[in-house]
């Protein structure tokens, strides 16, 4: 679990301006026929920008996920794993708030997929309704691919 309280305030409220401006929280869901449900359901916090060095500064201070370049140069930060997300990533933005109150929603509705995810309710019908609502919300209103 991340020891929060050890990162520097000036690099943690850094990360978490620079995230609120460039950042997404996303809850994913994609059908798969060799899943239970036919559904994968996964939570993702990433950040692309072109210059690598910022990100590589996410993946040291939040000590989890994965830091890639694409072939058109563009870097990108990523977190799919769900135990990163609760033990690293949730904790980080909790001590390190988000200032945009848009942000700040979407981040509410993440931390609310999470807890669902945790405790395994999105393998039920009932929780993957749950987690359907959540994701319109998150994502307000704009297209879904593959709606449950």
């Amino acid at each position: 679990m991340l020891q929060v309280s050890k990162i520097n305030p000036q690099i943690g409220y850094y990360l978490a301006g620079f995230a609120d401006g460039e950042g997404s929280l996303m809850i994913v869901a994609r059908k798969r026929p060799d899943y239970q449900a036919g559904w994968k359901i996964s939570l993702c916090f990433n950040v692309a920008q072109k210059e690598s060095y910022i990100l590589s500064q996410f993946k040291k201070h939040l000590a989890c996920g994965t830091l890639r370049t694409r072939q058109d140069g563009v870097s990108y930060y990523e977190v799919n794993n769900i135990t990163a997300i609760i033990e690293n990533v949730i904790p980080f933005f909790q001590e390190f708030n988000f200032l945009s109150q848009n942000k700040k929603k979407q981040f509410a509705i993440f931390v609310q997929a999470a807890k669902i995810i945790q405790a395994k309710e999105h393998l039920t019908e009932e929780g993957r309704n749950k987690i359907i609502a959540l994701r319109k919300e998150i994502n307000r209103g704009g297209k879904i691919r593959n709606e449950f």
